[in-house]
């Protein structure tokens, strides 16, 4: 395998013929020797789905690097770039294969755990603070039920509360990424005006569903 400057690798994966199979052959080796061990982390080495993860993650991550090799801005080595990426295709299909037997409902029923923002979730010292807490959990369950459509409802709760990838929902729902994403920021208006009409605190609440 023949060194290469951040320079190399961009003109070689430019050039077609030799130059460039010969740099992709080098990065799918480079992938295939670290990329088992970054992913530990999430995956047991002794996991027998492990090794086709892994060769479907290089195979993708090839495809991610060449589509959009001139975003690649140079400031760190392009295989720690392109490590980068292949870490996050790998987290990503980690994240829709354990969703992949999940109903749709389940994707998106909240219970009052899903629904503590940190400002709620400490009670503290006597029974009025949790009062508190259990009155502004029922406060937020009311204005979601009544202010968001059924789909924002699932929507935020999927992608914001449960932390489902949004291509994912937004295949479960039968609808595209950037309808989805619309869908969620129009819902996040809808619920901003609710809460400040009353009177909630809106930077806490709406940072739960970010997404």
């Amino acid at each position: 395998m023949s060194e290469r400057d951040n320079q190399t690798w961009i003109h070689d994966l430019q050039t077609p013929g030799p130059e460039r199979e010969a740099a992709l052959s080098d990065l799918h080796a480079t992938l295939l020797r670290v990329l088992p061990r970054g992913l530990t982390r999430w995956v047991s080495p002794n996991d027998p789905a492990l090794e086709a993860l892994v060769e479907d993650v290089i195979q993708e991550t090839l495809l991610r690097v060449m589509d959009k090799l001139d975003t690649f801005e140079g400031r760190s080595q392009f295989t720690t770039w392109v490590y980068t990426v292949a870490v996050r295709i790998a987290l990503t299909e980690l994240r829709r294969e354990r969703w992949k037997d999940i109903s749709l409902d389940e994707m998106t029923e909240a219970d009052s755990k899903d629904l503590e923002p940190e400002f709620v979730s400490e009670p503290g010292p006597g029974p009025e603070a949790v009062a508190q807490r259990n009155d502004a959990l029922q406060r937020l369950n009311r204005i979601l039920s009544e202010e968001l459509t059924d789909k924002q409802r699932q929507a935020l709760t999927a992608v914001g509360v449960k932390g489902i990838p949004l291509e994912e929902v937004a295949r479960r729902m039968g609808t595209n990424r950037n309808a989805l994403y619309k869908l969620m920021h129009d819902a996040r208006l809808r619920l901003k005006h609710r809460l400040e009409h009353e009177g909630l605190p809106i930077n806490e609440l709406l940072d739960m569903f970010n997404g």
